[in-house]
């Protein structure tokens, strides 16, 4: 800094702290204090001035928000004090249920009303900013609650997000994490995935898909090419500093730089809170921004301490969580989607209707068996909701408005694209084509392969896929390897240069790891955890080829329908050529993924979960559960070692019974895995 002149050293801190200020009037308080051609003077003045003198350079620069070059994969980041979740309600008597368990906790009368503090729940991706004496120093997912991904440089793009904080009425604390949700409001939503469109790219499902994936960019420009937004809403570990309660938070984080909930309000008594909750149910389709429910929090520090957190759960707050908005509309016609396994799914064409936020005009059937069972007749008027706000599905038929023109629906006897005969397994509810070679199966198998869970190779999408096949340049997933520039940009509607990044990802993804290939693979019945258990227990893709039907039928977690599975695929003949041909073509998958460090007190016990669990989701416990060594599978046997039944178990419970196999409550589960991680 000595060499730099005082006079461009006191220019840069001038600049600095006039466009921090804008962006926290414009991106904080929606609120724009200067011109957006000022703005942009400003930080072309700026930009230029660090580049003369790079010692003016700061981490709280605004030029420091643009993004850098590729990461070769993110580390992780211990929480200070763990991310927890929030149990959920879905009714107002479920509230009244929190509400009364809390007084009882705390020796309250029944008629005393609790203050608590009330925020619209956004529907976005959970992270922990970290400053030190204000200075943003990183930032997080929430990953499993106590470890997550460091995406600070991702972080550091969005303008909401502030890289020093502004100096409260007292001194800052030494240490803060701050916790909140970063997301994409629906204008930006639409704007990303045009653009994915119009390169051939699959769409993102949702906001809040579109919102994680950007914060999990390894390229932090593509991040910053995306307009995210960040709600603060909470603090985890902090140091020097006290609060009184929720409110003071939420008031403290404004005052130095946040954007928190300009909805969030002070509500005396349960029934106020449930007032709130049912008027933004009303409004929620208003915003421009997708919400979820309404977090519900007492509003005092003294409480949350007695209160307590039950395995990852705070008592004193609650997440109250809208039902599936539904309407009606008509079924026009029932077609037919054929999956990669040769599943072939019936799915209904109906009049386009907008359900929470979007237009819908197809819905899945699921099989015959469904349609017969709620009597879906083409002509039909039906109610329709979004499975998760995110999937539309047919929930039931209007018979009252039935004129007696609807048509039943019958499987046809033949494949609509490769004219194979059509065959259901005994057994089974799913119907399939039974043509190996069947064009739409390869489609979806190589979209499978390709997809970002599996070998993540970015560029190819549905539209690419669809011209490959159709050219007959893929046969299978191997041949993708095989394809040159020359090939990819001869076809319709590529460029020399998006060919160039499709080459170049197919490529780059030769070494991605055992369990993405062995999942990317399309085995039946084998998901992304049971890919992890295979990586695990063999370490090479040679090993895997090898096994046994014995032996795989042996690793906890894995019972004998997918072991037969598995076994079945590796004795095929195509299997071998196409594993053949990915080896020949330089795919060398990395290793299993490392065990956590540390001993493993869950080793070689198989955990199977049934019903809703009230303190953490379904993905959390299975975490929790392989963190400490166990295996977590969806498929019950006799080597299953514990049943954890939830609320409105299914019938796996009835299975766990009849074979055996011990059950665990909700409570009794957190008691186990209380007393492994003490011995670990």
């Amino acid at each position: 800094m000595s060499q730099v002149p005082a006079r461009a050293a006191a220019r840069a801190r001038e600049l600095r702290d006039r466009i921090n200020r804008a962006n926290y009037y414009y991106h904080v308080l929606d609120q724009p204090e200067i011109s957006d051609a000022e703005y942009d003077r400003l930080l072309r003045e700026l930009i230029e001035l660090e580049a003369k003198y790079p010692g003016v350079v700061t981490p709280d620069s605004p030029t420091q928000r643009v993004g850098a070059p590729p990461l070769e994969a993110f580390t992780t980041v211990r929480h200070v004090e763990p991310m927890l979740s929030l149990a959920n309600a879905f009714g107002a008597d479920e509230l009244r249920a929190f509400d009364a368990r809390i007084k009882r906790m705390l020796g309250l009368p029944a008629e005393e009303a609790i203050a608590y503090v009330v925020e619209l729940k956004v529907d976005g991706l959970a992270i922990s900013l970290t400053y030190e004496s204000g200075l943003l120093t990183s930032g997080a997912t929430r990953g499993d609650g106590f470890v997550g991904e460091d995406v600070t440089r991702n972080l550091r793009t969005i303008r909401s997000i502030p890289l020093r904080l502004l100096r409260p009425d007292g001194p800052l604390p030494p240490l803060i994490a701050v916790r909140g949700e970063v997301y994409l409001d629906n204008r930006e939503f639409q704007r990303i995935n045009k653009q994915r469109e119009q390169a051939g790219e699959p769409l993102f499902a949702n906001p809040r898909n579109a919102a994680a994936g950007s914060v999990r960019q390894l390229d932090s420009r593509v991040t910053a090419s995306r307009r995210l937004d960040m709600i603060a809403h909470g603090v985890g570990a902090v140091e020097g500093l006290e609060f009184s309660g929720q409110w003071e938070r939420l008031e403290w984080l404004k005052k130095v730089g946040f954007r928190v909930s300009p909805h969030a309000e002070r509500r005396a008594g349960i029934e106020q809170v449930i007032a709130f909750c049912e008027e933004w149910n009303e409004r929620r389709h208003k915003l421009t921004y997708q919400i979820d429910g309404v977090v519900v929090k007492v509003n005092s520090a003294e409480y949350e301490a007695r209160l307590g957190a039950v395995a990852r759960a705070p008592r004193w707050a609650i997440a109250f969580k809208y039902p599936p908005e539904q309407e009606t509309t008509v079924i026009r016609e029932i077609l037919l989607s054929v999956g990669r396994t040769g599943a072939v799914t019936p799915v209904a064409v109906m009049d386009p209707v907008r359900v929470a936020g979007s237009t819908v005009s197809r819905a899945t059937l699921h099989n015959q068996d469904e349609i017969r069972r709620k009597d879906v007749r083409i002509g039909d008027t039906v109610v329709i909701q979004k499975a998760g706000e995110v999937i539309p599905e047919v929930v039931s038929v209007v018979t009252s408005k039935r004129t007696g023109k609807e048509k039943r629906f019958v499987m046809p006897k033949r494949c609509p694209v490769c004219r194979a005969e059509i065959v259901r397994p005994e057994g089974e509810a799913v119907a399939r084509c039974s043509n190996p070679n069947c064009p739409a199966q390869l489609k979806e198998t190589i979209r499978h392969f390709a997809a970002r869970t599996a070998m993540d190779i970015e560029g190819l999408g549905p539209a690419l896929v669809d011209q490959l096949v159709d050219c007959e340049l893929v046969k299978d997933p191997a041949d993708l390897y095989a394809l040159s520039h020359d090939q990819v940009a001869g076809l319709e509607r590529m460029a020399a240069k998006s060919a160039a990044n499709v080459i170049a990802a197919i490529e780059g993804s030769k070494g991605r790891p055992l369990n993405r290939l062995i999942y990317a693979l399309g085995i039946r019945h084998v998901g992304e955890t049971v890919a992890d258990l295979l990586a695990r227990h063999f370490g090479s893709l040679e090993a895997f080829r090898q096994a046994s039907e014995e032996a795989l039928g042996k690793i906890a977690g894995i019972g004998p329908v997918i072991a037969a599975s598995i076994a079945a695929f590796l004795r095929q003949q195509q299997t071998k050529r196409v594993l053949d041909k990915l080896v020949a073509q330089g795919v060398v998958p990395r290793g299993a993924p490392r065990r956590p460090a540390g001993p493993q007190p869950l080793e070689g016990k198989a955990f199977v979960f049934t019903g809703e669990l009230a303190g953490l989701t379904r993905a959390e416990a299975e975490e929790w559960v392989r963190r400490l060594g166990g295996a977590a599978s969806s498929s019950l046997s006799r080597k299953t070692d514990y049943v954890v039944v939830g609320e409105s178990p299914g019938s796996k419970l009835d299975r766990a019974r009849e074979l055996g196999v011990a059950t665990l409550s909700e409570d009794e589960f957190r008691d186990l895995m209380r007393k492994a991680e003490r011995s670990s």
